[in-house]
């Protein structure tokens, strides 16, 4: 017997990908931000609204002016993969949240390999990525919700060195980056 065994419910995995699109105005090019997004994901994006009215930039509340998918296992991995060869596996250490999730954004959506088309136009989009360990459902659940101790949940380092570890990529510290 080896004296090194892993535990199984160690194990860091993607709970969920979530793509967003914001247009900041509701009409036809929020149309077509929704048909980027349902083709990327291949699933029927949400609307988001604005919370509040801001004069300045045109919205009024409750008006749509984004749209989101929530994208789950396999598939969550491969858009994920996509959207880190864009940034070149490269990430701030700000891109990371201190319960373990990450996200980042990219400028155009074809660089996912997406077709270009004149009448659609190129949107930037965020990429938000919520890790999990087995049995996050404990606290989850309806019937006997239990508590997640803190050592199971997710830690900003532990993200940072499974993100390395995973996808092999590389963590940048903004301070010491020089803005050229």
């Amino acid at each position: 017997m080896s004296s090194t065994k892993v535990n199984p419910m160690r194990d860091i995995k993607i709970a969920k990908l979530v793509t967003n699109i914001s247009v900041g105005e509701s009409g036809d090019r929020l149309v077509r931000a929704t048909k980027v997004v349902e083709a990327l994901t291949g699933q029927v994006p949400v609307m988001s609204r604005a919370r509040i009215t801001i004069r300045t930039f045109g919205i009024r509340r409750n008006e749509k002016i984004a749209c989101h998918a929530t994208v789950r296992g396999d598939k969550a991995e491969e858009l994920l993969e996509r959207g880190l060869k864009v940034k070149e596996y490269e990430l701030f250490q700000q891109n990371f949240s201190e319960n373990g999730n990450f996200g980042f954004g990219i400028n155009e959506h074809i660089d996912l390999g997406i077709k270009y088309d004149p009448s659609t136009g190129i949107y930037g989009m965020d990429f938000y990525v919520v890790l999990e360990r087995p049995g996050g459902r404990v606290n989850k659940r309806k019937r006997c919700p239990g508590r997640i101790s803190k050592n199971h949940k997710i830690t900003k380092r532990e993200a940072i060195n499974w993100f390395i570890k995973k996808f092999d990529g590389i963590v940048l510290d903004k301070r010491l980056v020089k803005n050229d």
